[in-house]
């Protein structure tokens, strides 16, 4: 099977169409509005110039990161290599049902009644 090379102009063309097509799909951007007390309002002002950013940077980087923050927490959590061992030998072996457990997958669930 033959393959197709590209010039190097038409191959840096294409290159650069793509670096463009992801650039303003990165670019594109959208609004919140908020209504918060003017106490608040001065609170984020007054952080967001020690900073040396303005009112909209400060408050979509700090946004940002706790949006990160929260949402690492419900997904990543680290062990050292004992406690690690220790995980994975209980999700290897779970325990054998016991009798509440039995119970409830017995029960008819509240949607089927």
């Amino acid at each position: 099977m033959a393959k197709t090379r590209l010039a190097p102009s038409e191959s840096s063309r294409s290159a650069a169409a793509a670096v463009a097509a992801r650039a303003s799909a990165a670019d594109a951007k959208g609004s919140i509005n908020l209504r918060i007390e003017t106490d608040t309002r001065q609170l984020i002002d007054d952080a967001a110039a020690v900073l040396g950013k303005t009112r909209t940077e400060f408050m979509v980087e700090s946004a940002r990161r706790q949006a990160v923050d929260v949402l690492l927490d419900q997904r990543l959590f680290t062990l050292d290599s004992e406690r690690y061992d220790a995980f994975m030998q209980a999700l290897d072996n779970p325990p054998a049902p016991g009798p509440k457990l039995k119970a409830l997958l017995r029960r008819t669930p509240a949607w089927q009644k």
